[in-house]
């Protein structure tokens, strides 16, 4: 992987901040934008701008054609069966609100569980509280161990014949845990549940297999890999889909509308109601193609190795705490002793390095690690060792700066 070469496709990176070069390590809340994805929205919006699936005229036809073609390119990049099992979100969040509003809801009764983790992101966590709230179910965790992970020991002990939805993330979004999800999936089956795999920050840097991993749905988001904001996408199987209600009602998704009462598209429009993220798709299709032709495994390896390497410096830093286990995603969740996050945070970015302070949408998570917040370095396919030695550096700097002033 020529690293050198491809951060040259991406112009943000360009740039000073604060009198530094940029060192953008924030890719788990958002990753940059290379110049094809860039250029694919531009020219949409200059050539072929028009509304699906209505007109027949030329424009109308090619904004169909590339939106559906869009679609296409993300089934054989998590090899879904069908395109109808591909359905354009806004976003993870909205992804895991469809199942969580449309199939939990229809389905769950009081004495059902719902199996999720104390580590989830708030968007794989407050929509499953709604839906147990809705119709009388129980939220169950499942237990974690000292590193940050969880063990399929556990994983069984948790789930009964009473769970019907099993709500994982493919990897934690603070602490870089992967989940063996084709696993957790297996014993969710084995005791008649369906599983909901939060894969936000999983599609960007796995290779993922819907098939393999048997989910029955996997959600994740566009911009978190290169695309645009605002597009997403649900997985679901079939069979399931095709017995869910659309949870937002109006154009697009319609088939016929009587006075009284309506009936739908069928999949996947039936869940894309409204004028869709044509722009984002289009986007989103040429994210995947440029990863695709770098080739997942390529990132990963990449990227974990260079998880390591920031895990084996920033730990030579006296007064340093890292959260997670030895295994991880391209992240280092961190907190430096004395110095609140933010002030990380803030003292790195006088340096033009970008990092995340806070709870990262995972409160429930801060309270088990007994922290009110902490600093995140987040790594994609455009970082090198390079960014590590300056992070190290600045934090080596903040740590002098803050010792100064107590």
């Amino acid at each position: 992987m020529d690293v050198k070469a491809i951060r040259q496709q991406f112009p943000i990176l360009d740039q000073e901040v604060n009198g530094h070069p940029l060192v953008y390590l924030d890719s788990s809340a958002t990753s940059q934008k290379p110049i094809q994805v860039i250029e694919a929205v531009n020219d949409y919006y200059r050539q072929h701008n028009s509304n699906v699936h209505r007109g027949v005229h030329t424009l109308g036809s090619r904004a169909t054609d590339l939106y559906e073609g869009a679609r296409e390119k993300v089934r054989r990049f998590i090899n879904a069966s069908s395109t109808q099992e591909v359905i354009f979100t806004r976003g993870t969040t909205t992804a895991i609100n469809i199942v969580a509003s449309s199939y939990a809801r229809a389905n769950l009764k009081p004495g059902d569980e719902i199996v999720t983790t104390q580590m989830e992101h708030h968007s794989n966590i407050i929509p499953w509280q709604q839906a147990a709230r809705a119709t009388g179910a129980t939220l169950k965790f499942i237990p974690l161990q000292e590193d940050g992970t969880v063990t399929l020991e556990d994983v069984k002990n948790t789930i009964t014949p009473n769970t019907k939805v099993v709500a994982i993330a493919h990897v934690s979004n603070v602490l870089g845990t992967i989940h063996p999800v084709k696993e957790i999936t297996k014993i969710a089956h084995e005791n008649g549940a369906v599983v909901v795999v939060d894969g936000a920050q999983g599609a960007p840097h796995i290779e993922v297999d819907v098939q393999d991993m048997d989910c029955d749905f996997y959600a994740f988001s566009g911009h978190k890999m290169c695309a645009p904001t605002g597009i997403g996408v649900l997985y679901g199987k079939r069979e399931l889909l095709e017995n869910m209600e659309p949870i937002e009602f109006g154009g697009e998704m319609i088939d016929f509308v009587n006075l009284y009462d309506s009936t739908w598209k069928e999949l996947p429009w039936k869940f894309e109601g409204g004028t869709p993220i044509i722009a984002g798709a289009v986007g989103l299709g040429a994210a995947i193609d440029f990863l695709s032709e770098i080739g997942m495994d390529n990132i990963l390896e990449h990227e974990q190795k260079l998880a390591d390497y920031a895990m084996e410096r920033i730990r030579t830093i006296d007064g340093i705490q890292v959260f997670g286990p030895e295994h991880r995603a391209a992240l280092v969740t961190f907190n430096l002793d004395d110095v609140h996050p933010h002030d990380v945070a803030t003292a790195l970015d006088s340096f033009g390095i970008a990092v995340r302070a806070g709870h990262h949408c995972c409160q429930p998570l801060m309270k088990w690690l007994n922290v009110t917040a902490t600093a995140r370095a987040s790594f994609y396919l455009y970082n090198t060792e390079d960014d590590v030695e300056k992070l190290v550096d600045g934090l080596l700097k903040t740590k002098e700066f803050f010792g100064d002033v107590f």
